[in-house]
């Protein structure tokens, strides 16, 4: 293995791009389960007790919880984008503080959506 690949750091921004890239694929994901929870759900009784009880448990709730920070990371990181089309933020120091900013909102995002959800 070349000695370069042991040392080289990936920019933030390509972390970003990998992440917001994977949380497409992971919301493509969940939004194809949608119909699945959505029809145990209506057919009632022991189906939908079983849903419940799998979404309540911690496993379900880690998986609530980042399909949360999924669609808010890929929102936040979406309208960075939609700046970056009108032509803004392209320098290096803005695009970095941007990414930092969007990370942050998705956060906080999620966190609000969650201290709603659990109150």
């Amino acid at each position: 293995m070349s000695p370069h690949l042991q040392v080289y750091r990936l920019p933030m921004l390509a972390w970003l791009s990998i992440l917001h890239r994977a949380t497409g694929v992971a919301l493509s994901i969940a939004i194809l389960l949608l119909p699945v929870v959505l029809l145990t759900a209506v057919s009632g009784g022991e189906a939908y007790d079983c849903l419940q009880q799998h979404l309540s448990a911690w496993y379900g709730q880690v998986v609530l919880f980042l399909i949360t920070l999924s669609l808010n990371y890929h929102l936040c990181n979406g309208i960075r984008h939609l700046f970056w089309d009108a032509g803004h933020g392209f320098e290096l120091k803005s695009a970095d503080r941007s990414g930092a900013i969007s990370v942050v909102a998705a956060l906080l995002l999620t966190a609000a959506a969650w201290a709603l959800a659990l109150a």
